[in-house]
């Protein structure tokens, strides 16, 4: 008898491991804690986000030594940009991070690759850095975990006490939903519990002194 094949399942997904600085590492790490989420799947959900995000591929466009039409847009390349082919020295500031794509995800990141020559690799690193840079998909992401965890009477109370901290803000950055829940992880004193509960106590103690 021959021997059977094993069916290649059509969503199976490619393992990229790209190498990415501590500090980039340490976000998405922070990202995977409050929101519960493996840091593979983080990092999949934010490089798939900036890939389909004008904003983050304008921003990376500026690295393209290859013409590419992407997302509807064409992109010129510019030849006189050094390639990342240059040897980079190790840092010890870096570390491997792995992620799984689809199919479909990946050839689009290779189409990226292409227009950036560079490795795959050094695409998805690239990317993943532009992606959680950009606030607009970092409060997106961690917006919809809240709205997946709080009742709507505490999500109505979050967005009361973000919109008032800003408003009495004395300083020019914006406090972002992000950086709220992330300093309330920070200042819990159980740092083994989820967003969720972290997220009641404090809004208990808040209520609790503008009712004083």
């Amino acid at each position: 008898m021959g021997e059977t094949k094993r069916k290649v399942r059509s969503d199976r997904k490619k393992d990229v491991k790209p190498t990415v600085d501590i500090e980039l590492y340490e976000c998405v790490s922070r990202i995977s804690h409050i929101t519960k989420t493996p840091i593979k799947d983080v990092g999949e959900i934010f490089c798939k986000h900036g890939l389909y995000s004008k904003k983050v591929i304008d921003n990376l466009s500026q690295y393209f030594r290859r013409n590419i039409q992407f997302n509807n847009t064409l992109y010129m390349g510019n030849r006189e940009l050094l390639s990342e082919r240059v040897t980079r020295k190790p840092s010890e500031n870096r570390t491997r991070i792995t992620i799984r794509f689809r199919q479909e995800v990946y050839d689009h990141i290779s189409d990226l690759a292409y227009a950036l020559d560079r490795t795959v690799s050094t695409t998805v690193a690239m990317l993943l850095d532009a992606a959680v840079r950009n606030t607009d998909i970092l409060n997106q992401y961690v917006g919809e975990y809240v709205d997946e965890v709080l009742d709507d009477n505490r999500k109505k109370e979050l967005r009361h006490v973000l919109k008032y901290i800003n408003k009495n803000n004395p300083y020019e950055d914006e406090v972002t939903l992000y950086h709220l829940i992330n300093n309330i992880m920070d200042k819990a004193v159980d740092k083994t519990i989820n967003a969720r509960i972290a997220i009641d106590s404090w809004l208990d103690q808040v209520i609790d002194r503008e009712e004083d």
